[in-house]
């Protein structure tokens, strides 16, 4: 795993060969930030990364400039590697929190700029995901999400849908408040 730019950029990350977390590739993940600079300037922005797994978006994210991460992740190795990874690149513009995703976002109070959100692909609760962020008021004014899912999801009917982008068996869905 590796940051694709910003003060971070080069900088490699080896993942535990037993993780069970399918990080987002560096071509979709390159390609989508690539998308997003006409959405949002990540410079001073308060970003929320779901299902963080490796923590490779959140990396990204600080590595752009985000004010603040907070990375929500409820595996206890997928979570320890991640605070290692911002233990080695010595930031404290990082929260990490171990515990339910939808724990979190019916208790969470913050707004924010910029939410990722890359749950399991066969997660049942999936496709509720984007309507929970919105329903709770996450997103401030003009706020983006990024929500990574499979090819058979469809998101288009959304009221907050953007447009979608696919990278191979990548695909993301953006929302805009």
């Amino acid at each position: 795993m590796r940051v694709i730019t910003g003060i971070y950029k080069g900088r490699h990350f080896d993942i535990p060969r037993n993780f069970k977390a399918r990080p987002t590739t560096d071509f979709a993940k390159e390609n989508i930030f690539n998308v997003l600079t006409r959405y949002i300037d990540f410079e001073d922005a308060a970003a929320l990364d779901l299902f963080a797994g490796t923590g490779s978006i959140s990396l990204e994210l600080l590595s752009r400039g985000c004010a603040s991460v907070i990375s929500v992740e409820a595996d206890r190795d997928h979570a320890n590697f991640i605070r290692q990874c911002m233990k080695k690149v010595g930031t404290e513009r990082h929260i990490l929190i171990r515990g339910d995703v939808f724990r979190f976002l019916k208790t969470c109070r913050a707004q924010f700029d910029f939410i990722f959100a890359d749950p399991p692909y066969d997660l049942p609760e999936l496709p509720t995901v984007p309507d929970l962020i919105f329903q709770h008021d996450l997103l401030k004014p003009s706020g983006v999400l990024v929500f990574e899912h499979g090819k058979h999801n469809d998101f288009s009917a959304h009221p907050h849908y953007v447009e979608h982008r696919s990278y191979g068996s990548v695909n993301f869905s953006v929302f805009q408040r």
